[in-house]
């Protein structure tokens, strides 16, 4: 019997957004019949900082048990969908940090020929959501990765406005993930179950 395809979904979030969006992400994709590994990154403030934002307090709390991402998860895996809050139009420093530790892996060739996708969420409504899925797909051509986006291949994505990925404006933390996000991120976590099912049985 063949394995199940193996999706690893990586992200950052302080306040809760991309936290959200992540979920959607992996419940999808256990839907779709992957075997699914939801991973937060390793938080990098001040505690003093998180504990002056209360959304930022409360999403600590919410998510201290998901497990913290290491290599081995995107080794495990067959398709990585990562996410990423957007910081002056760029990842976070918490996901590009994480990034940043996968030198050894990647020298093996452990990261290739997997399959890739992005999301991110921001405050303000052009506040950097494609520069930000962008620059992320930077580092997974690097990886040799194959990057699935999910176009304006369904009704959703059209809805959604973003081609390069789910994105979501949370309006200074005041417009929670919404059926719109919600809809983008389903469409996209199919997507990528369906390319790293057929890249990993090539």
């Amino acid at each position: 019997m063949d394995r199940l395809v193996r999706i690893a979904v990586v992200y950052y979030s302080a306040t809760g957004s991309v936290a959200e969006i992540a979920r959607e992400m992996a419940v999808t994709a256990e839907k779709a019949g992957a075997d699914v590994r939801l991973r937060r990154v390793a938080e990098l403030a001040p505690q003093a900082v998180i504990d002056d934002n209360p959304a930022w307090t409360a999403n600590v709390a919410a998510t201290a048990d998901i497990p913290v991402a290491t290599a081995d998860d995107l080794i495990w895996a067959d398709g990585v969908i990562m996410g990423s809050p957007t910081r002056f139009g760029n990842i976070s420093s918490q996901l590009k940090q994480f990034l940043d530790t996968l030198g050894g892996v990647w020298q093996q060739g452990l990261l290739a020929d997997k399959v890739y996708s992005g999301f991110t969420s921001t405050g303000t409504l052009h506040g950097g959501q494609e520069s930000t899925l962008l620059a992320l797909t930077h580092t997974f051509h690097h990886f040799g990765g194959i990057v699935v986006a999910p176009g304006y291949t369904h009704p959703d994505k059209f809805a959604d406005g973003n081609p390069y990925g789910t994105a979501h404006h949370d309006a200074g933390g005041t417009a929670p993930v919404d059926d719109t996000t919600r809809a983008a991120a389903r469409v996209q976590a199919e997507r990528v179950v369906r390319f790293a099912r057929a890249v990993s049985a090539a």
